[in-house]
């Protein structure tokens, strides 16, 4: 059956309808049989901006790449646009923001929505600022403006709640939920989830409902229960799949599933590490080490690892179809953790490298903050086997300080606080390595990640922090000399003598610091270089040369 290519008003009403009722399938296929009037489409045509606006959410819901609305928009040149009433122009503008926001171009989108916004209240369309201010609570999602997002997704969902849309308010539930989540409240954030779909179950928004329980499963995951989390990414993935088996979220949860197994494998390695220190203790006091009833961690472990493997190279390809920034960095950032747990710290460093780049193009903070985080973990392995220290002393070990100061730096231009508490625990345990040896220094980083996770147990950071605690909190630690000399206990020895000491606990550490190099050790401490010397040859310290 054939159509004239007009843009009606009733078709434009029933393309409303639709969406407001996500009634998704019904008004997919609408806009199949409607075809010609995107193959004819004439920016001069009546209605031809309204409909825009109206092709850019079904885009959003799956129609076609986000390509094909720019393709669109690009055809309204400035003499049209200067001839467009205002309710046309405001349509326009915010397919304009989809596209930007498709792009990753986040505040762009935001600039385009915040002008909607500000101009809607001069128009009778009410579901226009019901879905751009949900829009902009995306974007500042994206952003890590998480306070802000929380803000206009409730927004949005009382403004569709007004107009009696109760799917469509559903939709603004699921992001007030993870933002909800992100401030730590997991209950409630569930509770918001069941609410949403209770109401989209009712509904083919498979999308949406995809989204539902990949939020299920990455609040599972953030709480320890990870065969819960990936049921919930396999029940996501197939309602993804519903709608398009390449669609770009299909992707997301199966880079979250990959991490899982990941966090899965970890649990079985150290099972197999407990297992053979026992079999050594076993062999050492005479007795048989064998246990022929120990399941097979080993054969499970390389399994998950292979299907994590698998997950990622399927994700990093539909990634690419849709040129997502932030979907490929966290793709590589877990072939880069995938690496560190294999000890190949070469290949780790270059995956987190190309995920920083990635975020850079973006300016995404948060894919940033968490590449620079890889780095510095991967730079500790370094410090603590003590590979490339031969030739210059110390320079793993401050490459790990940068890359934890730069992290700290990037996480604090967002509001996640479960990524800044992490760069923090980072900062802490690279203060705690073996080359800068500074538990006191790492305390207030302790403190800090502790505040931030206000007590509760922080997912796949938590064993990053009960290691830092452990340095930190550590008996012991403070020499007995200087512990005396903190209770006044001094015996006979002068106070010269005393100094002298002193000198010989601090200087040997302060050189080894310095990269053993005498004159920075001196412009330090402000002392001769003579005396550094000497104080080394004293203790049997390699002599310096020079």
């Amino acid at each position: 059956m054939s159509y004239p290519a007009e843009i009606s008003d009733d078709f434009l009403a029933q393309l409303k309808d639709d969406l407001v009722c996500r009634r998704v399938g019904r008004g997919l296929a609408r806009l199949e049989r409607h075809r010609r009037v995107l193959n004819d489409f004439d920016p001069e045509k009546e209605n031809a901006a309204r409909f825009t606006g109206y092709l850019a959410q079904w885009v959003d819901l799956g129609f076609q790449p986000p390509e094909v609305v720019k393709q669109v928009v690009t055809r309204f040149g400035r003499q049209v646009r200067y001839r467009l009433p205002l309710i046309d122009y405001l349509h326009l503008r915010m397919a304009e923001g989809m596209v930007a926001m498709s792009e990753e171009s986040k505040q762009e989108a935001i600039n385009h929505f915040d002008t909607v916004l500000g101009l809607a209240g001069e128009t009778n369309d009410r579901e226009l600022p019901a879905i751009v201010t949900f829009w902009k609570g995306r974007c500042l999602r994206m952003k890590g403006e998480y306070d802000e997002a929380l803000a206009f997704a409730v927004r949005g969902r009382d403004l569709a709640l007004e107009l009696g849309h109760r799917p469509m308010a559903a939709v603004s539930q699921v992001l007030e939920s993870w933002l909800v989540f992100q401030r730590g409240d997991a209950k409630r954030a569930t509770e918001i989830l069941q609410e949403a779909e209770a109401v989209l179950s009712q509904t083919d928004d498979y999308v949406t409902l995809g989204n539902i329980h990949s939020s299920y499963g990455r609040i599972a995951r953030r709480q320890g229960r990870h065969q819960h989390a990936i049921d919930s990414f396999t029940t996501a993935i197939a309602l993804y799949k519903k709608r398009d088996p390449r669609h770009r979220n299909v992707a997301r949860s199966l880079n979250n599933m990959a991490y899982v197994k990941r966090l899965i494998a970890l649990e079985l390695r150290r099972k197999i590490d407990a297992e053979a220190a026992r079999r050594r203790k076993a062999a050492a006091r005479g007795r048989s080490g064998k246990d022929p009833d120990n399941p097979p961690y080993r054969e499970r472990f390389e399994q998950l690892r292979r299907e994590a493997l698998a997950e990622l190279a399927e994700a990093a390809a539909i990634y690419r179809q849709y040129e997502n920034h932030h979907g490929l960095g966290s793709v590589e950032l877990n072939y880069a953790y995938l690496y560190l747990d294999n000890g190949d710290l070469d290949h780790a460093e270059a995956a987190s490298q190309v995920a920083f780049r990635l975020g850079e193009d973006k300016r995404d903070h948060i894919l940033m903050a968490r590449a620079r985080l890889v780095l510095c973990m991967a730079e500790n392995s370094r410090v603590e086997e003590g590979i490339g220290e031969s030739t210059e002393p110390g320079k793993h070990a401050r490459l790990a300080e940068d890359y934890a100061h730069e992290a700290v730096e990037l996480a604090k231009h967002t509001q996640n606080r479960h990524l800044l508490a992490h760069t923090y625990i980072w900062q802490g345990l690279t203060h705690c390595n073996r080359f800068f040896a500074d538990p006191e220094k790492a305390r207030p980083c302790y403190d800090l990640a502790i505040t931030l996770t206000k007590g509760d147990q922080v997912g796949d950071a938590w064993e990053d922090l009960l290691a830092l605690k452990a340095k930190v909190l550590r008996s012991g630690s403070v020499h007995p000399m200087l512990r005396a000399w903190s209770q006044g206990s001094v015996g006979d020895k002068t106070f010269q003598q005393i100094s002298e000491e002193f000198a010989e606990l601090i200087i040997p550490k302060v050189w080894e610091r310095e990269g053993r190099k005498v004159s920075r050790v001196a412009a330090r401490l402000s002392v001769s270089p003579k005396k550094v010397r000497r104080i080394l040859r004293r203790i049997g310290s390699r002599k310096p040369p020079g």
